[in-house]
């Protein structure tokens, strides 16, 4: 018998939640559609998964045989499809590079640079990728190497190496009554609503929440954006004020950005990291170790006068 992947997926998070309503908001699924998906599922296997109640979904005994077996399969094949695309990916001679916030600001140029010297007719394929996905595609398999920001869930499985730090700066409605000041005390910002990434991108969203420096006040959340566009649109329409990269913030400056959104260093908060990153062990790609050792020359190499 075929078995859909994705209906496996979608009942492991039911199975996980034991709610239909939150599995729906975390698959970005309506219910009535998450629950054709689970009777789909259901009548392919012949078996019911759950028992309804007004408590919520509670898995049967063929339910719990397959919630322990199925994130197995599951990771077994996004092993099997990480593998394949990786492949035709270098048969192709090409490197796919995910990158998230900037990727590694201006060292970015110099990095691809670099790797081209060392690696003749290939071609790096940069890919940005969503807020929701603080791993740029390595954790899907979409990604060979990555530059990312630190820290971020996962990150104890994947060799990393730190290129820069920058101080974190603080996005604001430009009519917002702390956009005239030159520098904001994060302590100011404690009681306003932030624009947060997904719940589920868990470590990364607490860093640009600030989660740990606020002593114990838990952040207030005016809105969630898994895409720089929402995030952008959502503090420009005063939903709330977001930490970001020094950087960004003023790459996004010097190119007019946003009318309604103004940026400003922040006093009080740590700053962040860039790292590139690549799975762990013995099997990496020669051309993924030729990229890192690009990222190393070009960090460690003066900075061109201007």
């Amino acid at each position: 018998m075929d078995m859909d992947t994705r209906l496996l997926r979608y009942f492991t998070v039911v199975a996980q939640e034991g709610d239909l309503t939150r599995a729906a908001e975390r698959l970005f699924l309506s219910q009535p559609a998450l629950t054709q998906q689970i009777r789909q599922l259901e009548t392919r296997l012949g078996t019911e998964l759950f028992t309804r109640s007004r408590a919520g979904m509670t898995l049967t005994d063929a339910g719990m045989a397959l919630a322990a077996s199925a994130p197995a399969v599951l990771d077994a094949w996004d092993g099997a499809l990480r593998a394949t695309r990786g492949a035709t990916a270098r048969a192709d001679r090409i490197l796919r590079v995910g990158f998230v916030a900037g990727g590694a600001n201006e060292l970015t140029r110099r990095i691809v640079a670099e790797f081209a010297r060392r690696r003749p007719g290939w071609r790096v394929q940069l890919t940005r990728t969503a807020c929701d996905d603080p791993t740029a595609g390595l954790a899907g398999g979409t990604a060979d190497v990555a530059l990312l920001r630190l820290p971020f869930p996962g990150q104890e499985a994947l060799d990393i190496e730190v290129l820069l730090t920058e101080r974190r700066w603080v996005a604001l409605p430009t009519a917002h009554r702390l956009a005239d000041q030159q520098e904001v005390d994060f302590t100011d910002l404690l009681d306003e609503p932030f624009v947060a990434a997904p719940p589920e991108s868990g470590w990364w969203r607490d860093h640009w929440l600030a989660a740990d420096e606020r002593d114990g006040r838990p952040p207030k959340i005016g809105a969630v954006a898994h895409t720089p566009e929402e995030w952008l649109t959502a503090i420009a329409g005063g939903h709330g004020v977001a930490l970001t990269p020094e950087a960004a913030a003023l790459e996004t400056t010097a190119h007019d950005g946003h009318p309604d959104v103004t940026y400003r260093p922040v006093r009080g908060v740590g700053p962040t990291e860039v790292g590139v990153a690549c799975a762990r062990g013995t099997q990496v790609p020669q051309a993924v170790r030729d990229f890192i050792e690009a990222c190393v020359t070009a960090r460690d190499e003066p900075t061109p006068a201007t």
